[in-house]
């Protein structure tokens, strides 16, 4: 046989594998199939197999291995899912390796995050957004702005951000030299690094944020993220109050979401419970509870906190646990379980739905929407005129509703940018302009932003022909402020410290921390007994 013809016989196989999972194996789970559900599904598969034939025999240009793998990969199987749902998708080869290097949070490389900038000649060059602290690139000095010009003598030119990044990643222990230009220096730097593991933690800030007032910004839910919670609390000690900020977070490990939650309820109440067809259904509970004193708790979402982080939010108001405050959650009440169809590839297919503790099912409706209005456009204010929704209540008896997300229990509106701050974060305004300000000068912990350094912003936008006027600065003067110093430190003290200069002056946080108050007082008038559920995990 042909490398092509095996290549394309390969690809039919792996289709045909999926659908055989989609299609089959869950009903194989509850029961055999009947005659006639068989016959249909030789049928439909006959019918791929029929297409697929003549495809690859009569089309107009040759089927090359690209060709084939494209068809596949991102044609049928894809296409197929995406009719089911909007969250079951297959994973080629490289998306599957990412996925699985995502849940574990830790990679073999050099520690740094980079990304593509354009130069004026319309190319684009390869920069240094900042290195994570402690790992090779950190201690070996590599700085942000710093620019990539080859990796182990090979030319960066004409690569994107992904394909440099595939150059850094390699075996623990192995070297590779990176040759970097950096403002201020008259000559190339060249770097000899040594891969190591390179641990991408969920929690990527906790801080006292005010006296007495932790914050918690969780970004996934990967194998990691309750004990990094666990951890956090356990270092901020006696607390009086507690951010959890979970805006952005796309969800994750469910078995994570469920150990978060358990570290803030009583021991035995309902996390979240999941009901499918293939699979009996599940209820998970907190198996240890909160230990300690109780304080009250922000939780923090945006519309896109989503999967399981709507989990926790779900859980924690629910039980009156928490204030939730911010916007109206994604909505996303499907779970994923993963088959792995050949060594390297897998496919996540929705097969359960699940439920707060108080019964709502969350999922937004996705029936006759489109894959882009599905993600990007919501109307939140008809889920709030929606007279149809599940009403359900909390332990306390107040009311909460199914269906389109996580309302909060008091709404922080989302911070809109105008044209002028799109401008500068279109032109990497702050980040080139901190590399230009480092390279003579540098900054203390007590720095200020003020008008010497502001007018050193505004000449630089000058010198770099991005146009402003002093209304258009004044307008978002803290906001500008703030930027500036968010990359100063950044380059100066780490990206942990450019993260809490952001979180210190973050509006949606410092209304969070307002509504402390009113969190405990939700605290105070809770009902202790949970409500009788008899499930069983």
């Amino acid at each position: 046989m042909a490398p092509r013809t095996r290549r394309a016989f390969f690809s039919a196989t792996l289709f045909l594998a999926t659908c055989a999972i989609a299609g089959s194996l869950i009903n194989q789970k509850v029961a055999a199939q009947s005659a006639s559900d068989e016959s249909t599904l030789r049928d439909s598969l006959h019918s791929f197999t029929n297409v697929y034939s003549l495809v690859e025999q009569n089309y107009a240009e040759p089927m090359t291995n690209d060709k084939t793998d494209k068809a596949i990969y991102d044609g049928a199987i894809p296409g197929m899912l995406h009719v089911l749902d909007p969250h079951s998708n297959f994973y080629d080869p490289k998306a599957f390796a990412q996925m699985r290097e995502d849940q574990h949070g830790k990679y073999y490389g050099v520690g740094m995050t980079i990304q593509p900038q354009p130069t004026p000649n319309g190319k684009t060059k390869i920069m240094v957004l900042y290195p994570f602290e402690g790992t090779p690139s950190y201690k070996a000095g590599i700085r942000p702005g710093d620019e990539i010009l080859t990796v182990d003598g090979k030319s960066t030119e004409g690569m994107d951000s992904t394909a440099v990044a595939t150059l850094l990643k390699g075996a623990r222990g192995t070297h590779v030299s990176v040759t970097m230009a950096r403002e201020g220096s008259s000559k190339p730097l060249v770097f000899d690094l040594v891969r190591d593991e390179i641990p991408r933690p969920s929690v990527d800030l906790a801080f006292m944020i005010r006296p007495g007032v932790g914050y918690i910004h969780v970004s996934s839910f990967i194998e990691t993220t309750s004990r990094e919670v666990g951890d956090a609390l356990e270092q901020f000690g006696d607390v009086h109050g507690l951010v959890l900020d979970l805006r952005g977070n796309p969800g994750g490990l469910l078995n994570e979401a469920v150990n978060t939650s358990d570290k803030f309820l009583q021991k035995g109440q309902i996390v979240v419970s999941q009901r499918g067809r293939a699979f009996p259904d599940q209820v998970y509970r907190a198996t240890r509870g909160e230990e300690g004193p109780k304080f009250p708790i922000v939780v923090l979402v945006n519309r896109n906190t989503a999967s399981a982080a709507e989990i926790v939010s779900g859980a924690l108001q629910d039980h009156d646990r928490a204030l939730i405050v911010g916007e109206t959650t994604f909505g996303k009440g499907l779970v994923q379980t993963v088959f792995q169809i050949t060594e390297n590839t897998g496919l996540a297919l929705t097969t359960y739905h699940y439920y707060t503790p108080s019964g709502r099912l969350i999922q937004r409706n996705y029936d006759h929407v489109s894959l882009y209005d599905y993600y990007y456009v919501r109307d939140d204010a008809a889920k709030t005129n929606n007279k149809n929704l599940e009403v359900k209540l909390t332990d306390s008896g107040r009311t909460v509703y199914g269906g389109g997300g996580i309302t909060p229990d008091e709404k922080i509106d989302n911070m809109k940018s105008n044209h002028f701050q799109d401008s500068l974060l279109i032109h990497y305004a702050f980040f080139n302009f901190s590399r230009h300000y480092l390279a003579t000068h540098t900054v203390t912990k007590d720095f200020v932003v003020d008008d010497a350094v502001m007018q050193q912003f505004k000449d630089f936008l000058k010198t770099n022909q991005i146009e402003y006027t002093d209304a258009d600065i004044a307008n978002v003067n803290d906001w500008v402020k703030a930027s500036i110093k968010t990359e100063l430190f950044t380059s100066q003290f780490g990206q942990l410290e450019g993260l809490k200069v952001r979180a210190e002056w973050d509006p949606q946080v410092a209304k969070a921390v307002g509504f402390l108050p009113e969190a405990q007082t939700l605290e105070d008038h809770s009902k202790a007994p949970q409500k009788v559920n008899t499930a069983s995990r």
